[in-house]
């Protein structure tokens, strides 16, 4: 922005009205490949234990564990890093993510025996733990008010990407006759090339103005910051700055709501996920690995990734809230069809179709929402904790999930794990009409109810796109 003519304005101010910028395209791109990485790691683990199970013999709970392990270690990672940002700065964690991520895909791959494997799941999951509240935060930070949920749930898409290149990865090594040995390391260790394409680029975002203004108190290096991807030259005027920090026991119902419809969602998503080549056998008990892993990547790539997308394109306007409702409904009703009715399972292609149609609806919704609302409804002091804190308490459920899916499939069929997931869908409905705010159309700072941040000299500000 030119500086030839100054007016009184604040940074949030100038934040919610900066238009979208090569700056944006560089921050979605730094936080996306995180996503990327955490879809790819988490789901390719559920095509990988089919090989590796084969050759080390593992046990139902070894394999549970295996499956699981990641998402408590992101639990852990979510709720430390969220709570490091807020105090230390969200600039001085940023790469550290990513860094753990390299070395956790890398150490799997060449894990000479489970317990190592073990180790490697849990340090790449303390890496993922850290990339949500750190990617979100920052993107939801960075954003103006109009495309707000746009901008964050572009990040979050790289999730679609992730879920289509595992069983991509995976059908390719499996049709080359790459040996299995080999074939489930290979699955494993590329998963660390997108979390280290981006450790260097995520070092050199500049710091959240908002976090400099309002809990370090420092108006000057926040109009530094705000100037090197928003007003394009820092003025000499040393903004009014005051620390204004507002308690966490004002938002606990808010955070009932950010945290439990995100721990419900990953339960049904993550078990079901993961659980998928088993679903698939269940399905098409004849099926070798080949077949049921082509099954999943057919749902994935025709049912899940144009709902992330669809999502990113119309969550502003039919509102983040909303949207997350309309989609635990209908993801809700689509596991209730197959529970409540058998025979859909009879045919696959109707199978198919209803359940791609409850991903759609995962993704055109909860999914996306979940990551994207947790971001906005806390003020900046506690913006990494509260949304570290949901995605930690999320990943307790996907654990849970995770880990207790292959068990109710033994014990209950199907049918039976599907209508109990559908339970889950109506809870998150429910949790998300009574302690979810709608923060569409709103500034960070009405959302959460904070005071003006600070005050800055700038040029007036155009309208945002």
């Amino acid at each position: 922005m030119s500086t030839s003519t100054l007016q009184e304005s604040d940074i949030a101010e100038a934040l919610n009205t900066a238009r979208f910028s090569p700056f944006h395209l560089k921050a979605i791109w730094a936080s996306s490949m995180g996503f990327f990485t955490s879809a790819y790691d988490l789901f390719i683990i559920g095509t990988a234990l089919v090989l590796i199970k084969e050759q080390w013999h593992l046990s139902p709970t070894q394999v549970g564990l295996v499956g699981s392990i990641s998402l408590i270690a992101t639990f852990v990672g979510a709720y430390f890093f969220g709570i490091l940002a807020d105090k230390l700065g969200r600039k001085k964690i940023y790469g550290l993510d990513a860094l753990l991520m390299t070395i956790g895909a890398l150490l799997a791959a060449v894990a000479p025996n489970v317990a190592v494997l073990i180790a490697a799941r849990v340090i790449l999951g303390l890496g993922i733990g850290g990339d949500y509240p750190m990617s979100a935060v920052l993107m939801s930070e960075y954003a103006n008010a109009k495309s707000r949920g746009r901008m964050v749930s572009l990040v979050f898409s790289a999730q679609a990407i992730g879920l289509v290149v595992g069983p991509v990865v995976a059908l390719t090594l499996l049709a080359a006759g790459v040996n299995h040995d080999l074939a489930w390391r290979l699955m494993l260790g590329l998963g660390a090339l997108p979390a280290m394409a981006v450790i260097y680029i995520r070092r050199t975002l500049p710091e959240s103005p908002r976090w400099l203004a309002r809990v370090k108190g420092d108006g000057e290096a926040a109009a530094q910051e705000l100037a090197s991807f928003s007003l394009g030259t820092a003025t000499a005027h040393k903004p009014e700055s005051k620390i204004v920090k507002q308690p966490l026991s004002k938002y606990f119902l808010t955070l009932v709501g950010t945290a439990g419809s995100w721990f419900v969602f990953d339960y049904a998503y993550y078990g079901n996920t993961i659980s998928t080549p088993m679903v698939m056998h269940h399905l098409a008990p004849h099926a070798d690995v080949i077949q049921s892993t082509a099954l999943s990547l057919i749902v994935f790539a025709v049912a899940a990734v144009p709902g992330y997308f669809l999502a990113a394109l119309t969550i502003d306007r039919v509102g983040h809230k909303t949207l997350q409702m309309l989609g635990f409904f209908l993801m809700g009703l689509m596991f209730l069809l197959i529970g409540a009715f058998p025979m859909i399972s009879q045919s696959i292609g109707v199978f198919l179709v209803i359940y791609g149609l409850s991903y759609f609806f995962a993704e055109y919704g909860p999914n996306t929402t979940t990551f994207v609302i947790a971001g906005e409804v806390f003020p900046v002091n506690l913006r990494t904790t509260g949304h570290g804190f949901s995605a930690g308490t999320a990943k307790v459920g996907a654990f849970i999930g995770a880990f207790i899916f292959p068990i109710l499939l033994h014990n209950f069929g199907l049918h039976g794990t599907l209508m109990i997931t559908s339970f889950f869908s109506l809870a998150g409905l429910l949790l998300t009409i009574f302690f979810v705010p709608e923060p569409s159309g709103k500034t960070l700072e009405e959302v959460s109810e904070e005071d003006p941040v600070v005050a800055l000299r700038e040029s007036p500000r155009p309208e945002p796109i």
